[in-house]
């Protein structure tokens, strides 16, 4: 029987999706890749393939999960599968340089980046800041992991020359103009079936672990999101959100065959919008989403509930 495959390795952060798909009676199965064989000569079964491989599964320990992903994502593209977020979109969870070109290539601006691997090359790349803040990140992160701030060239020659310093995965360290906000969040754009949900606001008071999953309160200290406050919530639904530049993500989705996605943007002081992150493993906030009455698992469901039914009329 045809059915939704979601191909992922992060189990917590699927069950949001799994009890939306039971919730419509759509037939589904679990592909965890964080190891696994692919025959090549095979033929996989009919249906529809959700990618939901993320760029931090290293820091859950699945080091080459996205490189056995990219694998099966090819193998079935070759067979002519319906694949939502295939390999292209794959590649682009993994490199935030690639992200960055990308979004240049559409007229949407992103922070001034050098890339560098090497801590000789990362403090010959920092003089090209030298008098300004910046921040560091890693090429291959997620969740804002990596992300540090620096006021001077001195005080990062200080965190390179320590046993704090955290070597990329994929060994490529951005170096990139600190974005000041006069208010302290960013805008993180919502999109399903390549068109625009909704907008949400995070408040980046507390640091750059901006990751939205509600499983992220419970199992990473790094990810503080849900915690109980009288200050405003951390996520927040932007009601009547309709800015110019969402023509243009939704247009760059379009020509990478992204169906599912966040994207997040700062404005400065001037109101200039500098777009940094294409997340394509997106995660949602329950409580931002529970005030709005906006779902985007739901909303995920219903989009692979409808790709099902467009691959069973082919295959019929």
């Amino acid at each position: 029987m045809s059915k939704i495959y979601v191909l992922h390795e992060n189990k917590e952060w699927t069950n949001h999706l799994t009890k939306r798909l039971e919730e419509l009676n759509l037939p589904y199965e679990e592909w965890h890749l964080d190891k696994g064989t692919v025959d090549l000569a095979s033929v996989p079964p009919e249906g529809v393939f959700y990618s939901r491989m993320s760029a931090s599964s290293h820091t859950r320990g699945h080091r080459f999960a996205p490189e056995l992903t990219s694998a099966v994502l090819t193998w079935l593209e070759q067979h002519g599968r319906t694949v939502i977020n295939g390999s292209r979109v794959l590649q682009l969870e993994v490199s935030k340089v690639l992200q960055y070109l990308e979004l240049e290539k559409f007229g949407i601006e992103t922070p001034r980046t050098v890339v560098a691997v090497g801590k000789d090359e990362i403090l010959k790349a920092a003089e090209n800041f030298r008098g300004k803040k910046f921040i560091t990140k890693h090429n291959r992160a997620g969740k804002g992991l990596g992300v540090r701030l620096f006021d001077s060239v001195e005080a990062l020659q200080r965190y390179v020359e320590s046993e704090e310093f955290e070597e990329p995965v994929d060994g490529i360290t951005l170096l990139q103009d600190y974005i000041e906000s006069p208010e302290s969040y960013i805008t993180r754009c919502e999109f399903v079936g390549g068109k625009f949900l909704y907008a949400v606001r995070v408040d980046t008071s507390e640091g750059f672990e901006l990751c939205p999953a509600d499983a992220c309160s419970i199992e990473d200290a790094f990810c503080p999101v849900g915690e109980e406050s009288e200050a405003p919530a951390k996520f927040q639904v932007r009601e009547g959100f309709d800015y110019p530049i969402i023509d243009k993500y939704e247009k760059l989705l379009q020509a990478n065959g992204i169906q599912i996605a966040g994207i997040e943007f700062i404005e400065d002081k001037d109101g200039k919008i500098y777009t940094y992150d294409i997340n394509t493993n997106t995660n949602y906030n329950s409580d931002a989403e529970a005030v709005s009455g906006k779902y985007g698992m739901l909303e995920v469901a219903k989009f692979l509930g409808k790709e099902l039914e467009k691959t069973a009329v082919v295959v019929n």
